[in-house]
């Protein structure tokens, strides 16, 4: 049974443009109670994100237009921090532009829909381990970037790393 989640074609758009850039695959972790430390032990070039999906209020009685925040912890746990600070100017340059980011994204999900029995989905699993998402239209999508980020970084580690905090905003509703 597919699923509509929307932040994962945010996620798996943001991370198809970065790979260009960066070396190994940039992973996504949604936000749990998580150690670090321990988890970037598995990838040596340590550029991760953590996200947390929020609800808005609804401001219209139209109840099938959502809104919805995404809220991104970028890291870069060593070397320089260079890479992080490019993530978050593609974030930007990818996700601020209103309507014109939200087309560029939905036509990106256009070219990965399939059909399976009947329905058009998104699969981001395997052949043998799929993963069906219900596609989903975004109407606007914009970005802010939140002056907290001292906050997410640890100066009391013996390791250094570079911490950046931004907001994706965006409106959608589901394609039936």
């Amino acid at each position: 049974m597919a699923k509509t989640y929307p932040p994962i074609f945010i996620n798996k758009y943001l991370a198809e443009n970065a790979s260009g850039r960066f070396e190994l695959a940039f992973p996504f972790f949604p936000t749990l109670p998580t150690d670090i430390d321990a988890l970037t032990q598995s990838f040596p070039e340590g550029t991760f994100a953590v996200f947390d999906r929020m609800f808005k209020y609804r401001r219209t009685p139209f109840p099938h237009i959502k809104s919805e925040q995404l809220l991104y912890y970028f890291y870069k746990m060593q070397g320089d921090p260079e890479l992080l600070m490019e993530l978050s100017q593609m974030a930007y340059e990818l996700l601020d532009r209103e309507d014109e980011s939200a087309q560029e994204l939905n036509a990106w999900i256009a070219s990965k829909i399939v059909v399976v029995d009947g329905a058009e989905v998104v699969n981001f699993g395997t052949a043998n381990f799929p993963e069906y998402f219900n596609p989903v239209f975004f109407h606007r999508i914009k970005m802010y970037q939140l002056e907290e980020t001292r906050d997410i970084v640890d100066f009391g580690t013996a390791r250094t790393f570079a911490g950046n905090k931004i907001i994706i905003d965006y409106d959608y509703h589901q394609i039936v």
